[in-house]
């Protein structure tokens, strides 16, 4: 499939092989570029690019403004493709999924104002082709491994012949998961020792932004204010109670969103009757990101499912998530705090 891209089409989907073009070969080393006037300019806009990722994730609407010219088109490559060294520098899984969230929901914010050849194109590169009612069980599979609700489980599609049926609006959504499952596939990059230690001011300021935008979202770790089912989870286990996979799985997700490290929630698994350090350590930091996935925890949906949603309060009956339960319960708290007792 041929379209024409124009020069500005090339800042707005910098992960196409054209982009890349572009920017051309170089005879600067990567070390040479960075130490140049063009390489100090392109860190700030990887910078701008990967702290805009770590406060806002997805993108609603495509009023970036898009450069138009040719030096600096090549500026926002760069600093695209500097923002995927710095977070392989990183070697944080959590940042790589910001990072690519974005990107995947910035690309999809442009693309729903291109005309359908373009879209076509750009959705074919990354491996989607649009205007099929249909994907590959595998293909299905992979793409939407990273979506959680209930609809995208392969048990509640209509499979035929070794294809998924897709509707046109699921299929648009899917290309954005899409764009996110190839980028995501490609991090970490190999980057040189040399280079990381060149960017080693920029990894810790990223590394820092990133903690404080958690606090922000979510403030300190206060357990009166997880919600009934975070809460008997964590009772059950500190009670030395073995809980079920998703139990596990869901208390492990809801404490790493709400900023726990690691460290912290492998000490709370100490007292379950099975534990066993190597194996809660390789499952914690699989749900945390190191496995190439940072997990969200389950909603009230699946929590209903899997039968761990219990004890319902007024809270409860307003929102559809635990991590909304907890934002809610901490504001309401720190509007309304409770007076002390005499």
């Amino acid at each position: 499939m041929r379209v024409s891209l124009e020069l500005k089409d090339l800042a707005k989907y910098p992960f196409l092989k054209e982009s890349q073009q572009f920017i051309g070969a170089s005879t600067d080393t990567i070390e040479q570029f960075l130490a140049g006037a063009s390489g100090r300019i392109a860190v700030r806009h990887a910078m701008e690019r990967i702290r805009v990722s770590l406060r806002m994730a997805e993108r609603d609407g495509n009023s970036e403004r898009i450069p138009s010219d040719s030096i600096d088109v090549k500026l926002s490559i760069s600093g695209y493709v500097l923002a995927r060294i710095i977070i392989s520098c990183a070697a944080d899984r959590a940042l790589m999924e910001r990072l690519v969230r974005y990107e995947a929901g910035r690309a999809y914010a442009f693309l729903l104002d291109e005309d359908d050849g373009k879209r076509k194109y750009i959705a074919s590169s990354v491996g989607l082709q649009l205007g099929s009612d249909s994907l590959p069980v595998i293909q299905y599979v992979e793409t939407v491994a990273g979506l959680h609700e209930e609809r995208w489980r392969l048990v509640n599609r209509d499979v035929a012949g070794g294809c998924v049926a897709v509707s046109p609006q699921e299929m648009n959504e899917l290309l954005k998961e899409q764009i996110r499952v190839v980028l995501l596939r490609q991090l970490p990059l190999r980057v040189p020792e040399k280079v990381c230690s060149m960017l080693g001011p920029q990894v810790g300021e990223i590394r820092d932004a990133y903690q404080k935008t958690i606090l922000e979202q979510f403030g300190s770790v206060e357990e009166d204010c997880f919600p009934p089912c975070i809460q008997a989870l964590a009772t059950a286990l500190t009670a030395g109670t073995n809980l079920p996979h998703s139990g596990r799985f869901a208390l492990t997700a809801f404490l790493h969103n709400i900023g726990m490290g690691p460290a912290q929630i492998i000490e709370l698994y100490c007292r379950a009757p099975d534990f066993d350090l190597s194996k809660t350590q390789y499952q914690v930091e699989h749900i945390s990101g190191r496995s190439g996935t940072e997990y969200t925890a389950p909603s009230c949906a699946a929590m209903r499912t899997f039968g761990l949603c219990i004890k319902s309060d007024g809270i409860c009956a307003r929102i559809n998530h635990p991590l909304n339960y907890y934002r809610l319960k901490k504001k309401k708290e720190k509007k309304d705090p409770t007076p002390p007792s005499d």
